[in-house]
């Protein structure tokens, strides 16, 4: 089975067909494909190209950004220092991370949510990645309405719980493998902890599901769509109904082991102060609550990030 065999979702369908056709996917796969989003492709395409300058700048320009203290929340995080929760050997990645720039005297801004870095090159980086940013978060909102009717919530349900909500945006480079003979892999198998992650199509395949934790089967979106899946905190919330699935970038084949890969995933969180509490309507004699006491957020995120090593 691929999942490109799957449907492609349109935001355009009738806002109850879209939900249901969503819901189902993410019931049985914990992803998604969606077009027709509202996200200016001019705009992706000079991200794409200001992300590969980014990390063609000298190695100690780009660490310069680099601050252990704020655990990879913003700036730059070198290569080789995530690993996948219990994992052996860590990923073969670098990245940079773009998060929310909170209202001044925000009773949020902390060591999770920290001011953005911005380098002092490439050129409009931060115009580029700011406004990136801002059509990500409301698309991740439309998707997370259509979520929300599907679990029979108001389609308003999640609004106030990303309002000022620690999104991140990922700027991933997997660098060229000159051996691909080692046991460590572009990005080991994992679950995302936000509520949900919107990914972009990646020039260099790679991004792999495992299809019912017993096949793994391409994840890669056609043209001009995106993936979607569910993370772990909505899986918390909605006590497994929807699940979220391991994922993994794998190493390139041979032909392709000399070629960067380049991704930019959006990770949509809920805001650090918000109670992940299950929710009603998903406990049942079949499937009971799992998670009796409820954690915010942020208490959720430390310990993930404890567990893929950007937290001592």
């Amino acid at each position: 089975m691929s999942l490109t065999s799957l449907p492609v979702l349109s935001l355009t369908m009738p806002k109850a067909e879209f939900a249901k056709a969503i819901g189902e996917s993410f019931r049985t796969f914990g992803f998604a494909m969606v077009k027709d989003f509202a996200i200016d492709r001019d705009l992706i395409d000079r991200a794409w190209k200001l992300s590969e300058a980014l990390f063609a700048l000298p190695e100690d320009e780009k660490r310069s950004y680099h601050n252990p203290a704020i655990s990879g929340a913003r700036g730059y995080t070198p290569f080789g220092v995530e690993i996948a929760k219990d994992a052996k050997h860590h990923d073969l990645k670098e990245f940079w991370h773009v998060g929310r720039d909170l209202p001044e005297g925000s009773p949020l801004a902390d060591a999770s949510m920290p001011p953005n870095v911005w380098p002092d090159r490439p050129e409009g980086f931060k115009a580029v990645f700011s406004e990136l940013y801002r059509q990500f978060d409301e698309a991740g909102a439309t998707i997370l309405s259509a979520i929300a009717l599907y679990l029979g919530l108001d389609e308003n349900w999640f609004e106030p719980g990303i309002d000022d909500g620690n999104s991140v945006m990922r700027l991933l480079h997997y660098p060229p493998i000159p051996n691909l003979e080692g046991e460590a892999i572009r990005a080991g198998a994992h679950g995302d902890i936000n509520l949900i992650t919107l990914l972009l199509g990646a020039e260099e395949a790679g991004l792999e599901l495992l299809f019912q934790g017993k096949e793994w089967i391409s994840a890669s979106p056609p043209e001009g769509a995106m993936v979607i899946n569910v993370g772990d905190m909505l899986e918390r919330l909605t006590n497994h109904y929807l699940p979220s699935t391991i994922h993994r970038v794998r190493n390139p084949n041979p032909e392709r082991a000399a070629y960067s890969r380049y991704s930019m995933p959006f990770f949509l969180h809920l805001r650090s102060d918000f109670p992940i509490k299950t929710l009603p309507q998903c406990v049942s004699p079949e499937n009971p609550d799992r998670y009796p006491e409820p954690i915010t957020a942020d208490e959720f995120l430390q310990q993930r990030l404890r567990e893929i090593g950007l937290k001592k």
